[in-house]
């Protein structure tokens, strides 16, 4: 259903991977064949598309993407490197993310309020704290609303996908914009072939339908009719050939190692093929960032590696299939950690001045936004809140910023309330 890519004639596949990562994916690979790839092309055409690279536990900005080597006490073991981008310098072991940072922005000033895993989890997904009165929609799933809706009903995938990671709630949007979870990208993605025969599987549907028209005929609310959706459309993706955007086996070798083996690298190419299926918005998570000790040793032997891998070659490989002028990629986790590095050799939580990374979707790249002070504790130049973030994914993939919602109690509810976008960037 894929195309193959294949390494040029006369060149060995060592040194093809060799190229495969200095300029990530030089051919097309993975195209729909047919109206599949007839339906592609218009979808690039007349929506944007975003990628989340969730960054679970609250990652390092000191460590990343604003290195303070000149501070004695903050400054820590890694120094900086050049980038595509002139001036912008990140981290040594982030390689192939600086041969792409033409593409990309980093914001340095981002300052929010929470340092708890959950509510900072919770207010980067939605823009709000938490509130027990109201479950907001994560991004994710606004994206779903008001972006997967102009696919049409016929379109058979989930406009919103978690990969590595639970997800986050759709809220008061209800479930039909929940997103559709892949616990591990890398194996057989769960509830997509019945388990029964194909006549005892007709018999289970027919009597699903019969009772839950029943109930919805009782006007039992708005949930029973979102459970008879959301089953309905799961019913239609089981029997859709666009099911094939999960496989990675339809992957080249040299791909799939281009990405990375790893969890966070297969999901990265998964997230490359569901977005180009037509798939609204896919988030990937690479957790274990949360580094109150040995936090030095744990980047530079697994998590940078990894991230690094499948983050630079997502990149490029957009860049190569025409995908990137039409999908939002945004790097971040709940909080940044500690300019102070503790007694454990490791840095704790901190939401108060730290990083987030954005590309694509006509992003301006190879930027700068806002600084820190020689010792990253403050910010002394642009400060960005996370509503500004919001603001300006809005409307880098589109989406109107005074959209306002009606919650089911009545109450109205804006996507973005008090932002505005980053105008350096959008």
């Amino acid at each position: 259903m894929f195309d193959r890519l294949q390494a040029p004639r006369g060149m060995s596949r060592r040194h093809f991977l060799g190229h495969l990562a200095a300029t990530s994916l030089s051919l097309p690979a993975a195209s729909f064949l047919g109206a599949l790839r007839a339906n592609a092309q218009q979808l690039r055409k007349t929506q944007k598309r975003c990628i989340l690279l969730w960054m679970g536990g609250g990652p390092s900005q000191l460590d990343t993407w604003d290195l303070k080597p000149e501070s004695p006490r903050n400054g820590g073991e890694f120094k900086p490197i050049d980038t595509s981008a002139p001036g912008v310098r990140i981290s040594e072991h982030l390689p192939t993310v600086a041969r792409q940072m033409h593409h990309l922005s980093i914001v340095r000033s981002l300052s929010t309020s929470e340092g708890n895993h959950d509510r900072g989890t919770y207010l980067m997904h939605t823009g709000y704290q938490p509130n027990p009165t109201v479950v907001h929609p994560s991004l994710g799933s606004v994206c779903s609303f008001e972006l997967g809706s102009q696919l049409g009903d016929e379109f058979p995938l989930p406009h919103v996908v978690s990969i590595n990671r639970p997800g986050e709630s759709a809220g008061f949007l209800g479930m039909a914009h929940a997103p559709f979870v892949v616990n591990n990208p890398n194996g057989r993605i769960e509830n997509l072939r019945p388990a029964v025969d194909a006549a005892r599987m007709n018999r289970r549907i027919q009597m699903l339908g019969l009772v839950e028209d029943r109930f919805i005929g009782q006007n039992r609310g708005v949930a029973a009719k979102g459970h008879r959706d959301i089953y309905g459309k799961t019913l239609k993706m089981m029997n859709s050939s666009y099911t094939r955007a999960f496989k990675l086996d339809e992957e080249p070798d040299a791909v799939r190692d281009a990405y990375g083996r790893n969890g966070f690298g297969a999901g990265c190419l998964m997230a490359r093929r569901l977005v180009q299926a037509g798939v609204t918005f896919a988030e990937v998570g690479l957790g274990g960032w949360d580094n109150h000790d040995d936090i030095f040793r744990t980047l530079r032997e697994q998590r940078l590696p990894e991230l690094d891998q499948g983050m630079g070659t997502l990149v490029a490989d957009l860049a190569r299939l025409g995908l990137l002028d039409d999908t939002l990629v945004v790097w971040m986790g709940e909080f940044g950690r500690t300019p102070r590095i503790n007694q454990n050799g490791g840095r704790d939580h901190w939401p108060r001045s730290w990083s987030v990374v954005l590309g694509g979707a006509g992003i301006k790249g190879g930027q700068v936004v806002g600084a820190t002070d020689p010792d990253g504790i403050d910010v002394v130049d642009r400060q960005v809140g996370v509503m500004d973030l919001i603001a300006t994914m809005c409307t880098a993939l589109g989406i109107n910023v005074d959209t306002e919602y009606t919650t089911p109690l009545g109450r109205p509810m804006k996507i973005v309330d008090g932002g505005s976008a980053i105008s350096e960037l959008v």
